[in-house]
């Protein structure tokens, strides 16, 4: 018997060199904390190609070091035909999640994408931006504390989501009297969004 596939996550900003890769490191460090090593795999990319090719910003890189993640990061764009390989697409902001919904082949593939902080209980869903995550390109390393501060806020509420959706594909369907429509992919849900 075949292993399953992993649970594809992949994070996307703008150039893939701040905001995503971030959340690519702290959330596989999560996911690894959590025994989903293998289970999930986690990645990142950019909704342009400005910067494919180098590191993480070194700020980037800074923040994270110091608040003990690993790094290992080369930036790409985000490739529409990724759709169909990923589980889950999470936006950093809602400039993001419409571009990345528009390219979406499918409305499943639509579906998949989701705002990061949505995933925080504690963001606020009801003021526009609010489930953005800042970019702090043209900031300091305050600005790359407060970005790294958001995305761990955040990271917790999305592991339990996938989490959840790993252990739905365990759970053999029951069958079925009558075939039944094609199932959506097992996407976590989310809170709502500012969509």
């Amino acid at each position: 018997m075949r292993a399953p596939s992993p649970y594809r996550v992949c994070f996307v900003c703008t150039g893939n060199i701040c905001r995503s890769p971030m959340a690519e490191s702290v959330f596989r460090a999560h996911a690894e904390e959590a025994g989903l090593d293998g289970l999930v795999e986690v990645d990142s990319a950019g909704t342009g190609p400005w910067h494919e090719g180098e590191g993480a910003d070194r700020r980037a890189v800074a923040v994270l070091t110091d608040h003990g993640y690993e790094q290992r990061h080369i930036a790409r764009q985000f490739q529409v035909e990724w759709f169909s390989d990923l589980d889950l697409v999470i936006a950093l902001d809602s400039g993001h999640l419409h571009e990345l919904r528009a390219l979406a082949p499918t409305p499943e593939d639509a579906a998949k994408v989701r705002l990061l902080r949505s995933y925080d209980p504690d963001a606020d869903q009801d003021t526009l931006g609010g489930l953005d995550v800042p970019d702090p390109y043209f900031g300091g390393t305050e600005e790359f504390e407060a970005c790294l501060e958001l995305i761990e806020a955040a990271s917790g509420g999305l592991l339990d989501a996938v989490g959840a959706a790993l252990d739905a594909r365990k759970t053999p369907a029951a069958p079925a009297a009558a075939p039944a429509a094609p199932a959506a992919p097992a996407a976590p849900a989310a809170p709502r969004e500012n969509a």
